[in-house]
Parts: C-alpha cells; structure tokens; sequence
C-alpha cells in the first residue's frame, strides 16, 4: 500500500460517511460511540445503514493511524516535511509498511 492510496481511502471513506451524517443528523464520531454502546435503531429498516456506517468508521480510523505511522516513518527517512510534501506533490508512490 502507499501513502497515496491511505489518503484517497480517506477521503472516500469521508465522503460515505457524510452520507450518513447527513440522512441521520449526526456526526460518525457521534454515532460510532452510541453504536459501541450497543444502541440499537429505533427503525428496522436502519440496521443495515448503521452496520455500514459503523464499519466504515472503523476503517476510517485504521486509516487514520497507518497514516500518522506512515507520516511518522517517513519523517525519520526524509531531511525535511517539504521534501516528503515534494515527493507527494509529484505523485511518487511512497510504499508503507503496515
């Protein structure tokens, strides 16, 4: 996987999950902590929505941590922020180990 590839999946994930933010009125974060809890839909028909929803939050957050881990690896390899930022603004693939 490369570094590249952890941020499109960010994205992607934070575009689903708008989608759900915005059709039930909360954030994920909200959301994700009532669903833990075991809070259940009061609506039959939602249980299949927040069983995505909880699962793309999760992956959110995976992704989130392998890119600080990533972020924080190639720090120590690069001189400098600006160089790792140039090789991203070049499109580079940067290969992380996960």
């Amino acid at each position: 996987m490369t570094l590249q590839e952890i941020i499109t999946d960010i994205h992607a994930l934070y575009e689903d999950l708008g989608t759900y933010e915005r059709k039930y009125g909360v954030l994920s974060e909200t959301f994700y902590e009532a669903y833990i809890n075991g809070e259940e839909p009061e609506n039959d028909a939602w249980v299949l929505d927040w069983a995505d929803w909880a699962g793309a939050y999760q992956i959110l957050l995976r992704r989130q941590q392998q890119y600080q881990q990533a972020i924080q690896t190639l720090r120590k390899q690069q001189e400098t922020l600006t160089n790792l930022i140039g090789m991203t603004a070049r499109h580079e693939p940067i290969p992380v180990i996960l």
